[in-house]
């Protein structure tokens, strides 16, 4: 039984790449970040007790700022593939929090890195996997490619630009097995609600069945490549995989604004989304990423894969399934019970 390791493993990407790993026979060990809620939702589907015969799945609390306990965590989960998916990932909060971003997701990939190396100088073949983000190309001109120059725009964008020129520099100088994967946007019902996407089909879909009356977002005209997660961490699985520990860009090769994409999910609604959408300037970003769309040619060729989801489809799969959690929440409001909705408090 092969044994992964995921960082980020409560997340949208984490939960799909999780259940992946377990239907291929992995042993899957995750850290998860101590908080006095629960979160690790997403992995409930998946979940056994360790007690429990055939429990696959094994939870660890840890955080990537933390390098002492990552190392304990390595030691003890001993596994031949090495996933880091965390991050703080919401661009326009990393302009709020952006030491605190970049300690996250540049020097915490750092602390991995650092980690596996001397875990590798133990005896230990791992492979591993660094999650990058279309957000590295920001300003460069579309499409973006392997070979296109990095602009970031956000603290969040050029903190990923490091960890994916540590995550380069160790590969190069340590003959580790290190492999980048520059996923574009990738969206599923599991997305976060503070997220564009998932904001947008929660939002309508609630307004539809009159739990709310208005949906304020940002700048309607940026276009993004947008695919289905459950398509994207099928190719990161593929990415270690090969022979040699390279770099891809996975990607529909499709851009598409957000006003297109509340054109779908509005008419699947069958709302009208002009007469309840408006523009807040808070969410616009100092600086702004106005066009992203993905040349995922060399993942076609080398690792043969190719996204399933169509963008029509991802949108309508995710306001089907925020048509019926608010369809749950109307059923409970009738009946006297208050729902807190989530992710509605915003600062």
């Amino acid at each position: 039984m092969k044994r992964a390791l995921i960082t980020g493993i409560t997340g949208q990407d984490g939960s799909f790449l999780a259940e992946l790993l377990l239907a291929k026979g992995y042993q899957v060990h995750g850290i998860v970040r101590r908080a006095s809620t629960f979160n690790t939702e997403r992995l409930a589907p998946i979940y056994h007790d360790r007690h429990e015969a055939g429990a696959a799945l094994f939870l660890h609390y840890g955080d990537v700022s933390d390098g002492a306990g990552f190392r304990r965590v390595l030691d003890l989960a001993h596994p031949e593939e090495i996933y880091n998916l965390a991050a703080q990932s919401h661009v326009r909060v990393s302009f709020d929090q952006a030491e605190y971003t970049a300690d996250v997701v540049a020097t915490g990939t750092l602390r991995i890195l650092e980690a596996v190396r001397d875990y590798a100088a133990r005896g230990n073949a791992a492979r591993f996997y660094q999650a990058g983000s279309s957000e590295m190309f920001g300003a460069a001109s579309p499409p973006q490619s392997e070979a296109t120059p990095f602009y970031p725009r956000s603290p969040y964008a050029a903190s990923k630009v490091a960890a994916h020129w540590y995550s380069v520099n160790y590969r190069e100088a340590y003959g580790l097995f290190i492999a980048n994967g520059i996923l574009f946007n990738h969206e599923s019902p599991r997305r976060g609600e503070t997220f564009v996407t998932r904001k947008i089909t929660r939002g309508l879909a609630r307004i539809t069945l009159g739990l709310q009356s208005k949906l304020y977002l940002g700048n309607l005209e940026a276009r993004r490549d947008w695919g289905y997660a459950g398509d994207y961490v099928e190719a990161i699985w593929r990415i270690l995989q090969q022979p040699q520990p390279e770099d891809f860009v996975i990607a529909t090769g499709e851009s598409h604004s957000v006003r297109e994409f509340l054109d779908l999910a509005g008419a699947h609604c069958g709302l009208d989304w002009t007469k309840h959408v408006e523009t807040d300037p808070r969410y616009f970003r100092p600086t702004e990423v106005n066009a992203l769309c993905g040349d995922a040619s060399k993942a076609r060729s080398r690792l043969g894969w190719e996204p399933r989801v169509s963008f029509e489809e991802l949108v309508k799969m995710m306001v089907d399934h925020d048509l019926e959690l608010a369809r749950q929440e109307r059923t409970l409001t009738s009946a006297g019970h208050k729902v807190i909705e989530r992710g509605v408090a915003q600062p």
